[in-house]
């Protein structure tokens, strides 16, 4: 069972069958939102996926970066990303043509951002989301 099906800009749907929602500065404990501290979380982020899904290709969508505060500090300026980690599992039709269709399926590991604890679904899914370049980055697998 899905949690919701998404369209993507190519046409093609995409399924999400498990997602992963954590806050982007929960536990940061001193210093402030900064390209550095937003760098390692980035990339702390993508590890977490790779170990989560070893199977799958993994995809970071990037991230927006807002400069509330122009002031720098010992880290440069205020950079602060979307409140909301996402990691999610998405499924869809398989990619090769030639690969049966009741037995064969593709997947991705897909990294994102938003600002609200909304689960993506329909055609209200943020648009960078629909706009995955499915058939680039998926990977078949069987059944």
């Amino acid at each position: 069972m899905s949690l919701s099906h998404i369209p993507l800009s190519s046409g093609r749907s995409i399924e999400l069958t498990e997602l992963r929602m954590a806050s982007t500065y929960g536990g940061m404990l001193e210093g402030y939102p900064c390209k550095p501290i937003n760098d390692m979380k980035v990339s702390g982020l993508q590890r977490q996926a790779e170990r989560a899904f070893p199977a799958t290709p993994v995809h970071l969508l990037p991230p927006s970066r807002e400069y509330p505060d122009q002031t720098a500090g010992g880290f440069g300026p205020v950079e602060v990303l979307p409140s909301v980690a996402c990691i999610g599992a998405f499924r869809s039709a398989a990619v090769a043509p030639e690969l049966d269709p009741v037995l064969h399926r593709s997947a991705l590991t897909v990294i994102w951002f938003q600002t609200g604890l909304d689960v993506p679904s329909g055609e209200d899914a943020d648009l960078v989301l629909r706009g995955i370049r499915w058939e680039g980055l998926a990977q078949d697998y069987e059944l």
